[in-house]
C-alpha cells in the first residue's frame, strides 16, 4: 500500500517502500501537483543500499471521443523505435511512421505530444525525457506515455538507482479550452 507523505488542496505525495519480492531496498515516491490549467506528475527511485535497475514511465489512458469530436495526436519524433512481432524494440531506430501506434518515439529535445479534441480541449503532454509511447490502436482510447527508457529498457538501456544519484522523471499536462 502507498503512504500519504503530505498532502494539501493541489498536491498529494505519497510513497512506497520497495519490499520483497522485489530484490532491492528502496522507495518510490510520487507527487501530484495541480497548479491553474496544468498537473505536474513526479516520481522518484531511490535505494537505501545497492544499486539496481528501474525505469520510470506514466500510462495515462485518454478517451478517444470528447463530445462528438475524435481526438488528434500531434508530435514531432526523431525517430521510432523499430517494433518486433512480441511488440518490443528490435534496437534499430526508424523514422517516424504514420500510425495507428503501439510505438516508441524518441524525442531527444523532450517529451512534447498534442491531443486535440477539435472545438473542445488541447492538452499538451511534456517531460525531460525522450522517449514516449503512443498507442492508439484502440476505438474508445488513446494512451500517451512519457518514460525514462524504451519499452524493455530495463534489459536494453537499463538506468541504475544508485545511492547517490535516485532515478528521478516528470511530466506535465497542460490543458486549454478551444
Amino acid at each position: 500500500a502507498w503512504r500519504t507523505a503530505r498532502r494539501s488542496a493541489d498536491e498529494a505525495v505519497i510513497t512506497y517502500d520497495l519490499v520483497d519480492p522485489w530484490p532491492y531496498p528502496g522507495r518510490v515516491t510520487q507527487a501530484v501537483a495541480l497548479t491553474g490549467d496544468s498537473l505536474t506528475l513526479t516520481m522518484s527511485v531511490e535505494t537505501y543500499d545497492e544499486s539496481f535497475p528501474a525505469q520510470i514511465g506514466w500510462h495515462p489512458w485518454f478517451n478517444r471521443t470528447l463530445g462528438d469530436q475524435d481526438v488528434r495526436v500531434d508530435f514531432t519524433a526523431a525517430w521510432q523505435e523499430e517494433r518486433g512481432d512480441d511488440h518490443l524494440p528490435t534496437g534499430r531506430r526508424i523514422d517516424p511512421r504514420p500510425g495507428p501506434w503501439d510505438d516508441c518515439f524518441g524525442m531527444p529535445e523532450g517529451v512534447r505530444v498534442t491531443l486535440t479534441w477539435p472545438g473542445q480541449l488541447a492538452l499538451d503532454v511534456t517531460s525531460r525525457e525522450q522517449w514516449v509511447v503512443v498507442y492508439d490502436e484502440q476505438e474508445a482510447a488513446v494512451c500517451v506515455e512519457p518514460q525514462t527508457g524504451p519499452p524493455d529498457g530495463l534489459n536494453t538501456a537499463p538506468r541504475l538507482v544508485t545511492p547517490i544519484e535516485p532515478l528521478e522523471a516528470a511530466t506535465t499536462w497542460t490543458w486549454r479550452r478551444l
